[in-house]
């Protein structure tokens, strides 16, 4: 039986990749006007509008008629899928892809307890793993224990999104910005959790490379790069400045343009890396 790969729109997967996995479309608003993320608004517009308006877009989860769909398919083929959702801590997706797998016994559900690039290099590892010949009880299972593994961690440009969301005070987005500060961020236990601050993009970017080494990158596993907005600029010179922790490791480099759920918070010029790290906490 072949064995499809699923995931929501919240995953950022890495290009060679994509053509293997099913995204199912995660709900985007500005205002009145709604969108399917990656069906009806790109990722380019969605930054643009993002970075054009004073409406701030709200996520919502992709749909059990939207799983449906999607399971539907695979059923018809003869087929059986893993889904990896978002973390079931961050979104309803998980839950509606439960409901959506009931009527379908050859249909997996995992809880990637991470988004955007890190659900990315889960979703990654199940093609490989598909590739050597696993089957869909033990992908599914292995899949549960290699998402403990996953570490994602993002260096923001600006605290603008977070005040527009409400995540932080206008004093304190005033004060951060005044002094260029960059928060560096972590998914830990399938929730965002802040794990420092440094004044300026090049500190920034030693402290992001610093926290890396402290687990160590699992260098036979998917590594991914991301990037939010239209322009990858910043994810480039990070890349300069961490050049260390791949050259002569990983060739090529992937990376990924991060998509609507973490865009909206993080916003645009936030650069981040999921990686499978060497060693457990």
């Amino acid at each position: 039986m072949n064995i499809r790969i699923i995931t929501d729109s919240a995953a950022d997967v890495a290009a060679a990749y994509r053509d293997r996995i099913r995204t199912v479309p995660l709900l985007v608003s500005f205002g009145d006007e709604e969108y399917l993320d990656g069906v009806t608004l790109s990722r380019d517009d969605f930054y643009n509008k993002l970075e054009s308006g004073s409406v701030m877009p709200k996520t919502g989860q992709a749909t059990p008629p939207a799983f449906e769909e999607a399971f539907s398919e695979v059923e018809s083929a003869g087929d059986a899928a893993i889904v990896i959702t978002v973390s079931a801590l961050l979104s309803g997706t998980y839950q509606s892809a439960c409901i959506a797998a009931e009527d379908h016994p050859n249909i997996r559900v995992v809880d990637s307890r991470s988004v955007t690039i890190g659900q990315g290099i889960l979703a990654e590892y199940a093609c490989r793993r598909v590739e050597d010949g696993a089957g869909l009880d033990e992908l599914a299972a292995e899949l549960e224990q290699k998402r403990d593994e996953i570490c994602v961690m993002a260096m923001l440009d600006t605290l603008e999104y977070l005040k527009r969301g409400g995540r932080i005070s206008k004093t304190a987005a005033f004060a951060g910005g005044m002094l260029n500060i960059k928060p560096v961020i972590m998914i830990k236990d399938g929730e965002v959790v802040i794990l420092g601050k440094a004044r300026g993009s090049k500190r920034a970017n030693n402290f992001l490379n610093e926290q890396i080494g402290l687990f160590g990158l699992n260098y036979d596993m998917p590594v991914l790069l991301g990037y939010a907005g239209v322009s990858d600029e910043l994810l480039q010179r990070y890349a300069e400045d961490s050049r260390s922790l791949w050259e002569g490791k990983i060739d090529p480099l992937e990376c990924a343009q991060i998509g609507t759920a973490v865009g909206t918070h993080a916003g645009p010029g936030t650069v981040a890396v999921a990686f499978f790290k060497n060693h457990m906490e």
